[in-house]
């Protein structure tokens, strides 16, 4: 880089330092109005998987968008249409909230994703406070929706408002997606993102989403990777009704014998799948890549006591995080048709269905991988010489997801959590599937990165979820400063651009 350019850029850093310090006194002294904001959002019983309370999802959806229109955002709350539910009744889906702000050429454009629906919440349910009452306990805030993933959106929004209320100069172009249905599967969402492909996303630079949580309850993290998941029946039928076993044991092929044995087959006791050629997509583990295992946060007592086992497959950090992350899993969740209430019934069931999933990782096809399943178990079946009808299907394929940790975009996040929490983050993958994720990566075709504020304890989904106003005040400022830390790289990346280009 020439001098004058090194000049500009410690300049700019200096400049930036001192609207840093502004602007996290600005979010310390309105930390209170933030929280109050959160309580009211929590206060809206935005359960998306109820029938009975869709209208709570669209009067969530209509706070959202008014709190945008607050920022000075144009905002467009698109219509999908509506969905039939199982037993045929239709109901409407919330609409999709997208929001402008800004359109400097000069700056980048960053698109933030969130949802405003929750998980279902009860008091009875285990809860020690009321689910849709923000309470702060020891300086946790506890309510359905806190971490997941109305603080985290708030967050966002709040860091914006700083600028605003300080009147400094937006330093990126802001783009918002917004949705009501994402715990119910982002019904929509698809096909909207696919319809807005060269309209709404056209111009937009990086994608940004914080619906997930750091690994450790204190060491802040960005997430760069999640595994697949492809999910698989296996029915084995023999003829049309159950038989008594004092009858007919001992002289037929019993479906559920079948079953248990194409189950058996499928992983051995070291949690290696057996399914041939699973494994052949799978990328090498670089020693770049085994790095970033090295400095993670991950206490594996904890993470044992936690789950209420004695014994891990594994016995080291690195070995457990790159089983949970980088290698496929194969876990199997039940058997359909099965006696399994209390006692005794001496029955051979006709039908019976096993439910087992398989966690992809990159590189790896679903489509591909139920041939491998299909191919496998009709083997196993075929040495076994039953009469018994076999049928294997898969009714869901979600990708897996993966993103480059040296893209401007998570570079300058670990900038900005370098500048807040005074530490590098951890660079993490999520073991769970994350499609809105790989949704955005495959449809819009731009850097995506996963943001999260909330610390493993925050429970999602759990009972007892919550935000530590901790994370949710220092996630304001992450933001706020991220905002700052990616305009300057994006200025730094054109700048190098343009003076390569002339030279």
């Amino acid at each position: 880089l020439s001098l004058e350019l090194l000049f500009k850029a410690g300049m700019s850093s200096l400049s930036s330092s001192v609207l840093e310090v502004e602007i996290f006194q600005y979010i310390d002294a309105h930390q209170n109005d933030f929280i109050k904001d959160l309580k009211e959002w929590v206060m809206v019983e935005s359960d998306s998987v109820q029938a009975h309370l869709r209208k709570e999802v669209i009067r969530m959806m209509a706070l959202a968008a008014d709190r945008l229109s607050l920022l000075g955002a144009t905002v467009n709350l698109v219509d999908l249409g509506s969905h039939q539910l199982p037993d045929g009744q239709d109901l409407p889906l919330p609409p999709v909230i997208l929001g402008e702000l800004g359109n400097d050429p000069q700056n980048p454009t960053v698109c933030f994703y969130g949802h405003v629906d929750v998980q279902p919440a009860k008091k009875e349910d285990g809860w020690k406070t009321d689910p849709y009452t923000l309470t702060e306990i020891n300086g946790n805030l506890y309510g359905r929706g806190a971490t997941d993933n109305k603080g985290p959106v708030l967050a966002w929004i709040n860091a914006v408002e700083t600028f605003r209320a300080l009147k400094l100069a937006m330093p990126v172009n802001f783009k918002f997606v917004i949705e009501g249905m994402e715990e119910a599967g982002s019904l929509g969402l698809e096909k909207l993102l696919e319809e807005e492909k060269q309209h709404f996303f056209s111009d937009v630079d990086y994608i940004v989403i914080s619906d997930n949580l750091w690994l450790s309850k204190k060491k802040p993290a960005l997430t760069y990777g999640s595994r697949g998941n492809a999910c698989f029946l296996v029915e084995v039928e023999c003829g049309s009704k159950d038989l008594h076993s004092g009858t007919f044991g001992g002289i037929i092929h019993e479906p559920l014998m079948d079953l248990i044995a194409l189950l058996d087959s499928l992983v051995d006791p070291t949690g290696r799948i057996q399914i041939p050629g699973i494994y052949d997509s799978v990328a090498a583990l670089t020693g770049e890549e085994r790095k970033l295992y090295e400095s993670i946060e991950f206490d594996l007592e904890e993470h044992k006591n936690n789950s209420g086992v004695k014994k891990f497959l594994y016995g080291t950090k690195d070995e457990i995080l790159l089983h949970l992350w980088r290698y496929p899993s194969l876990s199997i969740h039940g058997i359909e048709g099965a006696f399994h209430e209390p006692g005794i019934k001496t029955v051979i069931p006709a039908k019976v269905i096993g439910k087992f999933s398989i966690r992809q990782v990159p590189h790896m096809d679903p489509l591909v991988v139920k041939q491998q399943v299909v191919e496998h178990l009709e083997n196993v079946f075929s040495k076994r010489n039953s009469p018994n009808k076999l049928k294997v299907s898969m009714p869901l394929g979600a990708e897996p997801w993966l993103a480059n940790v040296n893209d401007p975009l998570y570079q300058a996040a670990k900038r900005a959590i370098k500048i807040v929490f005074g530490e590098d983050p951890d660079f993490i993958r999520d073991g769970s599937t994350v499609p809105v994720a790989r949704m955005f990566q495959t449809i819009i075709q731009k850097s995506v990165m996963m943001f999260p504020i909330g610390a493993a304890d925050d429970g999602e989904h759990s009972q007892n979820e919550k935000i530590s106003r901790y994370n949710y005040i220092k996630g304001t400022k992450v933001f706020a400063a991220f905002f700052l830390e990616i305009s300057k790289l994006h200025q730094h990346l054109r700048e190098t651009s343009n003076t390569e280009n002339s030279n």
